[in-house]
């Protein structure tokens, strides 16, 4: 695993975010699937703010420039399999000359409920496989929103249930923890993390 730069290290608002990552399968058969809720966030930026994605076969990854809160973002959602999401978002990641505290990687977690949406800065995998493989890559000190696609009961059913589409009323919740996220997004790149934290984790969640 990389080691920790001391400036990786510092406060994601010590640097302008430069890269969104959101984190999927691609292929039409894995598009409305709960593990693809990072790239339905990225989808989302890309159609408010009018970017459009092209392939990088160099970084195997899809990639759309926005503006946001006045600045250029570049999403990315990487054209490999959810478990080998790091070597494109590294390749992404240098071609921009960005850090990782310039990174943001959008992704599910069955450890939040059902329409729940998170900000977080570093910290471990827990199991999500594609945070594994970009921590092994890049090291744990990027900044994550967590979109929560609930839990099925028993950890031997997850790998099952996250690659199956949820049903319409928890389909609903999750576009509407996509649509929260993206809507904080702005305020993350004028105020910081701390007030998009804020705002975020209290927003009530839908019903």
């Amino acid at each position: 695993m990389p080691t920790s730069s001391p400036l990786a290290a510092r406060d994601v608002s010590s640097y302008p975010l430069k890269v969104i990552v959101g984190l999927g399968n691609p292929g039409a058969e894995y598009a409305r699937t709960r593990h693809n809720a990072g790239f339905w966030l990225v989808d989302e930026l890309a159609r408010r703010h009018r970017g459009t994605f092209r392939l990088e076969s160099r970084h195997r990854a899809e990639l759309a420039r926005i503006g946001l809160a006045g600045q250029d973002v570049w999403l990315a959602k990487p054209m490999e399999y959810m478990n080998r999401s790091g070597g494109p978002t590294q390749s992404v990641l240098g071609f921009f000359k960005a850090l990782p505290a310039q990174l943001l990687v959008v992704h599910d977690d069955v450890d939040l409920p059902i329409g729940a949406a998170r900000l977080k800065q570093g910290g471990g995998h827990g199991g999500q496989n594609g945070l594994r493989d970009l921590i092994a890559h890049l090291g744990p000190d990027f900044l994550r929103a967590r979109i929560g696609v609930g839990h099925p009961g028993d950890k031997n059913l997850v790998a099952d249930y996250v690659l199956h589409r949820a049903p319409a009323d928890e389909e609903r919740q999750l576009v509407a923890a996509v649509d929260a996220v993206a809507d904080v997004l702005p305020l993350l790149l004028e105020q910081g993390l701390q007030k998009a934290m804020h705002r975020l984790h209290t927003t009530p969640e839908p019903n």
